[in-house]
Order: C-alpha cells, then structure tokens, then sequence
C-alpha cells in the first residue's frame, strides 16, 4: 500500500544541520513488526507512524521506533511529527494547541510562538545517581570523577542519566569509550561562557543494539535537562541550548516557561516528501 510519507530536519532552520526524522504519516492498519521493520530499514534514530487518537482529548497518536525498538515518547519525533501532522491537513482541537497521544500519555504543544514547542513530560525518573554509576559514567567519558559538577537521573522516557561539567568546551572535548557504557543513556551538558547565544552546549550518547551512537540533536534530553537545571537554578529561561556540534551539526533546542510548565521548541524543515510501499 502507497502511504504519504516524509523526512524532515528538527531542531534547525537549514537543511541536514539537526536531526533527521522519517514519519510515515498514514501510519494506519500496520502492525507493530512493519513499523519496527521500516524502522530498522530508515536506520533513523526514529521513525514515527502517525494515527488515529484512542483518547478523545488527544488530536492524533503517534508511535516511535528506533530502529529496534519503540519508544515511550522522544522530542524531536514529537515537533517533526507534529509538523507533518499539521502539513497534511491535521487541525488541532483548541486553537494554537495540538495535543499528542504516545507511550508517555499525552502531550502538549503549543502553537503560539515563532515555532511549535511541547511541554516537557514528567520525569519517570529523578534524584541521586548512585557513586557506582557516577564512576562508570566517569570511565565511559573518559574524565576524572572530580571533572563532574553535578549528575542527576532525568529519565521521562528513554533512560536518561544527566551530567553536568563545567564548560562548553569540556563537552566538546568529550572522547567517550563506546564499551564502557554498557545499559546507560547519558546527558551531558556545559554553560558556555563566551557568548550570549547559547546558555549551554549538550551532547547524548546512547547503546543501540550491537553498536554505540551519539545523537546529533535531543528533544528528549533537553526537556529533562532544562527541568533540573532550571530547578536547581544553574540555568535560568529562556535560553538556548546547542547539540550536535561535534558531529557536524547546529542544533538550536529554544527552551522557555509559562503556565507553569517548561516548553521545548524548535524548528522543522521538511527535506524529503513523496510515498512508500508498506
């Protein structure tokens, strides 16, 4: 079957610097092993499959797959698929609002600005990570323990571990050992202290099935980033935060609060559309 499809750059303006996302927008009818298989083919860090709502307050259901396996909820696949959703004639419920069902529950976006932004969801996750993790993370990142300023769990769906160091540049020169990090998805992040374009620089590293990555731009990561460091007012909204750096990218993540929420936003650019046989 012929189903529309699209692939799509977040969390940048220009094309091929963010992270790119393939969504299948007439995701209807497949099952879950042709959505992980297509996902598996993109070799994306997520595919997403846009469908009907099942809860009656949600404007439509997306699934998101990496290539091997789904996820509760991530954050570029959330404004990447919005974006398709709204570009193929979705129409939100409330005005300047679209609501999105995935593994998380729902969650929000708002419309309202230069660029659409989704409320950070809860974390499943939170406090002290335990010393025994702090020196794994500190040997997978090759760094001396004493280099950590802070660490938190900041997991809302995919597993994240936060680290904070002390600069821009000590993220940039991050070398990590892809072996060491067996089972942990970690954050990392530093202020920048030369310039006023961007608060701190982030890098996410991540095991895949049989291989190691890091990820060039992270929704995700950046809303539970943004909800410690906000918290613990090592950062204060709005800000920008860059990813993607080192691997080639700009990713700008625009983080700002209001109505008592932390909103994520970043912009789309479609790169590729047209259809594909599943």
């Amino acid at each position: 079957m012929q189903r529309r499809f699209a692939q799509v750059d977040v969390f940048t303006s220009v094309p091929y610097k963010g992270n790119p996302l393939a969504v299948v927008v007439d995701g209807e009818g497949l099952t879950d092993d042709q959505m992980q298989q297509f996902a598996n083919w993109t070799n994306l860090s997520e595919t997403t499959f846009l469908q009907a709502p099942t809860d009656p307050d949600a404007d439509y259901l997306v699934r998101i797959f990496t290539p091997s396996r789904e996820l509760p909820f991530a954050g570029h696949p959330t404004l990447g698929s919005c974006s398709m959703w709204l570009a193929h004639g979705g129409a939100p419920k409330t005005a300047h609002q679209v609501v999105q069902q995935c593994g998380v529950g729902l969650v929000r976006l708002s419309l309202a600005g230069t660029r659409s932004a989704f409320a950070a969801p809860r974390l499943l996750r939170s406090g002290p990570v335990e010393d025994k993790d702090v020196t794994r993370i500190a040997t997978a990142l090759r760094i001396d323990e004493t280099s950590i300023v802070a660490t938190r769990w900041i997991d809302n769906g995919p597993g994240w571990v936060g680290v904070l160091l002390d600069s821009a540049e000590a993220v940039l020169a991050l070398e990590p050992d892809a072996a060491a990090f067996s089972d942990l998805k970690v954050g990392v992040a530093g202020t920048h202290l030369d310039t006023s374009e961007f608060a701190i620089e982030v890098r996410a590293f991540f095991p895949e099935v049989g291989s190691f990555s890091e990820d060039p731009v992270t929704g995700s990561l950046n809303a539970s980033l943004a909800q410690w460091l906000l918290a613990d007012g090592a950062l204060t909204a709005p800000y920008v935060a860059r990813q993607g750096t080192a691997l080639g990218r700009d990713g700008r993540v625009h983080v700002h609060e209001a109505d008592g929420e932390t909103w994520i936003g970043g912009d789309v650019v479609t790169c590729v559309t047209g259809t594909v046989e599943l």
